[in-house]
């Protein structure tokens, strides 16, 4: 009975949760204001302290959590050699500042201005330079900003961002006050703990990882790639708890040795789903434990607290991009969209409670000065959009990442495809090519092309190799497998993109032309006209007889598809094919 009670117990709270987080998401998306805050109020609602319809906080978190190290494991996807080389000077230059200058400036507010000791100043203050890549890197997407230099420059300050809670949590945990902290390892031990753990990954994900992820591929199995992407993370993760370090950032350096592995696309679209459910529920669960009795009693605090953070950070981050030689638009710019909290502050404010470095009232009014700021980032955006708006020239919107963004996805890398994107490449257009055989993968790679292992059919799969940027989706797939109903879906949900498609016959032919496809090609057809070309001048005829024998073909057939469209059957205008083509003047 107890096993029933439970269960229908998480049942029941499941379905408060998930409703309560769905309205106030899609109501929040309609201000857009974001789904971040429509989570966070929507567990502050149905949680203990307002309807109580939801409780057990605790308990919750520690799924919740998972959310947090599934978005580092993307984050380490993002993250493959080439782009950390090509980026290091934004990521490790601009981002170390932002985070360090930012960090300090407010820790000395909250220190001078708020009562706090040094020590708990400091684990607020540095958690307060985070901003929120939960919320910031969805609005780079939504404006097509996120491959531009602007857009990159944002992205590394993020990951730096992200990057840089492992030293926090270090920070804190040796300020810590905590008996039970305290009798733990040495800061050397953890250090020597660290290298080894992450050495370690490296050489699972090189000599374990990428043969497995292989294997499965060659098996075609693709509901054993998401059953092994959720169990890279979370073995990655439990590796670095039992070590006592940072289950995130097991499963960012997991990420990372993954990240340029032709499997990188198909990966983040398994996990895409997993990380954006459970990071809402860490969201939610957030919202729940918010102190809102504190935080009644001193509004006010709230309120100039959360106005401060967001004057400090963003004039800091605006004179840091001046710094870099940005120009004061793009650099203002810079500075409103980082300007709020991030959700990694939450998790670092649950850190310095549990280190007895500041009490759990000023954790949650900490939580409700970050949940503030984030709901003033899209309205500081809106109000400041003429002053840091400026004209954008074509150099500029094609002045993006060369090794990730692309002009051209092109899926199916066979005979097809091969010329295509050879021919593409040859023209210096950018160009990401996606197969799913692994021996073809592995045969490109030993000449020097990159092909990413993934089902284009997919439109998550499409998004995450860079559809919504690219200006050419290009179908070279072998056989009848592109329909109408995908390609319908492909045109919605990436507008922008001219679609090419190869057509394996002339009955797919048929069935696509009428569909948003810009062109249909026929696979056969150029090779065919060639060889009955050189066929006929090897016998000797003319070649104004040859050219005049293929334009009437091309005419008649040409006449044959219109019929065979309109009547939607393969069948009709079959009368055409038996006309014989008139040699000579006669």
């Amino acid at each position: 009975m107890h096993d029933t009670g439970t269960a229908s117990s998480l049942l029941r709270d499941g379905f408060i949760l998930l409703g309560a987080g769905l309205a106030f998401v899609l109501l929040f998306r309609r201000l857009r204001l974001g789904a971040t805050l429509g989570y966070l109020v929507a567990g502050a609602v149905v949680g203990p302290q307002l309807l109580g319809l939801v409780g057990d906080a605790d308990s919750k978190m520690g799924v919740a959590e998972l959310g947090i190290t599934l978005l580092l494991f993307v984050v380490g996807l993002e993250l493959n050699p080439a782009r950390l080389w090509r980026l290091k000077e934004d990521i490790f230059g601009l981002g170390l500042i932002q985070v360090t200058v930012c960090g300090l400036a407010i820790a000395g507010i909250i220190w001078g201005f708020a009562g706090f000791s040094l020590q708990a100043a400091l684990a607020l203050g540095l958690p307060l330079a985070l901003s929120s890549t939960a919320q910031v890197l969805p609005m780079l997407q939504s404006a097509g900003r996120l491959r531009t230099p602007f857009g990159e420059r944002a992205f590394s300050i993020l990951l730096f961002q992200d990057l840089s809670i492992i030293p926090m949590i270090t920070i804190i945990a040796a300020m810590s006050r905590n008996p039970a902290d305290t009798a733990g390892p040495p800061g050397w031990l953890l250090v020597i703990y660290t290298v080894a753990a992450i050495a370690g990954l490296i050489a699972a994900g090189r000599f374990v990882l990428r043969p497995l992820f292989r294997g499965i591929g060659n098996m075609g199995e693709r509901e054993m790639f998401v059953f092994a992407a959720l169990f890279t993370v979370i073995a990655s993760a439990a590796l670095m708890q039992a070590l006592g370090l940072s289950t995130a950032l097991g499963a960012f350096v997991a990420g990372v040795m993954l990240a340029d592995s032709p499997y990188r696309h198909e990966l983040e679209a398994d996990v895409e789903p997993f990380r954006s459910i459970l990071l809402g529920l860490f969201f939610l669960t957030i919202g729940m434990t918010l102190n809102l009795h504190a935080i009644a009693e001193r509004p006010l605090f709230v309120a100039v607290m959360a106005l401060a953070l967001i004057a400090t950070k963003a004039g800091v981050i605006t004179l840091i991009g001046l710094a870099f030689r940005m120009t004061w638009r793009s650099a203002l710019g810079l500075g409103v969209l980082l300007s709020q909290g991030g959700e990694f502050g939450f998790v670092l404010f649950a850190q310095a409670s549990n280190a007895q470095l500041v009490a759990p009232e000023a954790a949650s009014l900490f939580g409700a000065i970050v949940t503030l700021s984030m709901a003033t980032t899209p309205f500081l955006m809106m109000a400041t959009r003429r002053l840091r708006e400026q004209p954008v020239t074509e150099a500029e919107e094609r002045d993006g990442p060369q090794d990730d963004g692309a002009n051209a996805l092109v899926v199916g890398y066979g005979r097809f495809g091969q010329t295509v994107g050879q021919i593409l490449l040859a023209s210096d257009i950018p160009v990401t090519l996606i197969d799913t055989d692994i021996e073809m993968i592995d045969v490109a790679g030993e000449f020097g092309a990159k092909v990413y292992y993934g089902d284009g059919t997919r439109i998550d799969v499409l998004r995450q190799a860079g559809a919504a940027e690219a200006e050419l989706i290009m179908f070279c797939i072998d056989g009848d497998q592109i329909t109408p109903d995908i390609l319908e879906g492909v045109h919605e949900a990436f507008p922008n993109a001219a679609i090419y498609v190869r057509a394996y016959d002339r009955r797919a032919l048929v069935k696509l032309k009428n569909g948003p496809a810009s062109f249909v090609v026929r696979e056969v057809l150029e090779s065919a006209v060639k060889m009955a070309r050189l066929a006929l001048d090897g016998l000797g005829v003319d070649k104004s007889d040859i050219d005049r024998a293929e334009d009437m073909y091309r005419a008649r057939d040409k006449e044959r598809l219109r019929i065979q469209i309109e009547a939607g059957d393969v069948r009709a205008a079959r009368a055409l094919t038996a006309q014989q083509v008139p040699w000579g003047d006669g």
